[in-house]
């Protein structure tokens, strides 16, 4: 049996773990479970809804906490119950909404695991959303914000669903309103996400530590874009796939290859074990 050199190891999902055929490759797969197997801890720590990530963790054989939305929401994996849940009030997803709204951009919001969404239907980028995660999407009538505040809805984030050209533009504007009250980022080229002030990955990470009494300095953070900093920057050994984002390649401690190339596979048997 190999001998564990950094206890835990948290990567990031879509871009990450998953290729972009959105498969898990076998060797990846064998690499956890190896790794899991001599005494490793091995946790997903994604953007996604937990509704839409828990079947994919539990079809990996994974136990113990995985975490959703950005960090918003931490979950064990065999139960379902959830052990960490912050969410913005209601008037201040509003006022995201509406920043978002006069920029002329769709809106997607996520409240106790229902996903709405001002958006069209027939949308495109919507339509592969909703395919790529499980999730169908709610639509809603009328201004995001009005709907919100009728309802009093709770968000665990917003997001904002834009073309690639379009991302810079209003993540530098919610970032400028926003930045110093609430937790703003990119998840990938068409995503805009807004969460509660620290709720991040890399809080994420600190949670996932301080839970299985692992030192930071013995955790590895894996990931490909933006979202992915905070937990890069927190973790003893940060790592970027060969894929990702140069905004992210530029702060980690080591760039390998690409997701679909069994990254995971290869930071497992190079920084997880001796």
């Amino acid at each position: 049996m190999k001998k564990i050199k950094n206890k835990l190891i948290v990567s990031d999902f879509d871009g990450t773990l998953l290729t972009s055929s959105q498969t898990i490759p076998d060797d990846v797969k064998s690499a956890i479970n190896e790794y899991v197997a001599c005494g490793g801890i091995f946790a997903v720590c994604t953007g996604r809804m937990i509704a839409s990530i828990l079947p994919r963790v539990r079809e990996l054989g994974l136990k113990g906490l995985v975490v959703g939305y950005e960090g918003t929401v931490i979950a064990e994996i065999e139960s379902g119950k959830i052990l960490k849940k912050d969410g913005m009030p209601f008037e201040r997803a509003a006022e995201v909404c509406e920043v978002i709204h006069a920029g002329g951009f769709g809106i997607n919001t996520y409240s106790d695991e229902v996903l709405y969404t001002d958006i069209p239907k027939d949308n495109p980028y919507l339509m592969r959303y909703e395919k790529i995660t499980g999730v169908p999407a709610v639509k809603v009538d009328g201004p995001m914000s009005e709907f919100i505040r009728k309802n009093k809805l709770v968000c665990q984030k917003v997001t904002s669903l834009v073309m690639p050209e379009d991302r810079e533009k209003i993540y530098s504007v919610l970032l400028e309103k926003f930045g110093g009250s609430l937790d703003v980022t990119c998840s990938a080229d068409v995503l805009v996400e807004v969460a509660p002030y620290n709720c991040n990955k890399g809080e994420a990470v600190k949670f996932l530590a301080d839970y299985y009494n692992v030192p930071l300095s013995s955790a590895v953070a894996i990931g490909d874009n933006l979202n992915d900093v905070s937990m890069i920057k927190v973790a003893g050994t940060g790592v970027a796939v060969g894929n990702a984002v140069e905004g992210l390649k530029s702060v980690a401690d080591y760039v390998t290859v690409s997701n679909n190339d069994s990254a995971v596979a290869k930071i497992i048997e190079k920084f997880g074990f001796e």
